[in-house]
Formats: structure tokens, C-alpha cells, sequence
């Protein structure tokens, strides 16, 4: 959705699809993939050579940028798969048939998700083509009341 958003077009297959890999359309995506594997792997001399690989390819700041990204999201995965946190209605049904076309529904974590009804599928599949629009508004509205939380305490 974020490739969207930037009016970009990317193939997802390449996270759950190994053949696919350096074919998805984001620049230096085969470091960037080396990199996040090796994060989830932990294993240390194949995270230094894919640091190293990103850092060449990136260059400083872009390579941090992405090593925080991908930290965090490991951190995240984590914490959501120990508490069991399930998708985020409506994301659950915004997204059926892309996790059914990537194959992220056979992933262990997708069991606490629980199974979108056939009413909220066809909202999913009306609302899908708006979320390049949906998504920022939310965005917006999110920095908007977080700002005046924020100055309503100071």
C-alpha cells in the first residue's frame, strides 16, 4: 500500500518468494532483502556481510535508515506473535486477497487473525481501490490529534 501511496508499483512475491527476489522494483532490493533476512536469522557473519552489502550499495544515511526500519519491524513481529495480536480491522479485509495471493495467511501469526466474514470481504474489496486516499487521510487525522493531545498537555 505504501508503494501506492507514492504512486509506485512494486511485486510484492518477492518477500514470500524467494525466486522473485531483485524483480520487485525497489531500488537496491536484493541488499534490502539480504539485510532483513538476516536480521530474522540472527545469524552474525551473515548479518555483517549483508551489513556490509547494504552499506556499500545505500551509502550511510539511506543504509541506517533502513536497518532501523528493519530492527523494528523484527521487534514489532515479536512482540505482535508472543501477545497474539491479531491484523487490524480493516485492514483484515482490505487486505484478503493480497495475503491470499502472497501465501501470508499459511504464516503461523496469521492464526490470530480471525477469519474476515463474506460481508466485510466485499467492504474489503470496495474499500481497496481507496486506500491511496484512505490512508493518508488517517495519517493526517493521526498527526492531527496526536499534535493537539500533545499541546492540550503543555
Amino acid at each position: 500500500m505504501s508503494g501506492e501511496l507514492e504512486g509506485a508499483q512494486y511485486d510484492l512475491h518477492a518477500v514470500t518468494d524467494a525466486k522473485a527476489a531483485g524483480s520487485c522494483g525497489v531500488p537496491h532490493e536484493r541488499e534490502l532483502l539480504a539485510l532483513a533476512e538476516a536480521v530474522v536469522r540472527g545469524d552474525e557473519a551473515e548479518l555483517a556481510d549483508a551489513r556490509r552489502a547494504a552499506l556499500a550499495a545505500l551509502g550511510p544515511e539511506s543504509f541506517v535508515a533502513a536497518a532501523a526500519v528493519a530492527s523494528n519491524f523484527e521487534r514489532m513481529v515479536r512482540i505482535a506473535d508472543a501477545t497474539g495480536i491479531p491484523l487490524d480491522a480493516p485492514f483484515d479485509a482490505i487486505t484478503v486477497s493480497m495475503r491470499a495471493e502472497l501465501g501470508i495467511d499459511a504464516f503461523g501469526s496469521a492464526a490470530n487473525t480471525p477469519t474476515v466474514s463474506p460481508a466485510r470481504r466485499l467492504v474489503g474489496r470496495a474499500l481497496a481501490p481507496l486506500t491511496r486516499y484512505l490512508l493518508p487521510a488517517m495519517a493526517g487525522l493521526s498527526r492531527f490529534l496526536a499534535k493537539r493531545e500533545r499541546d492540550a498537555t503543555h
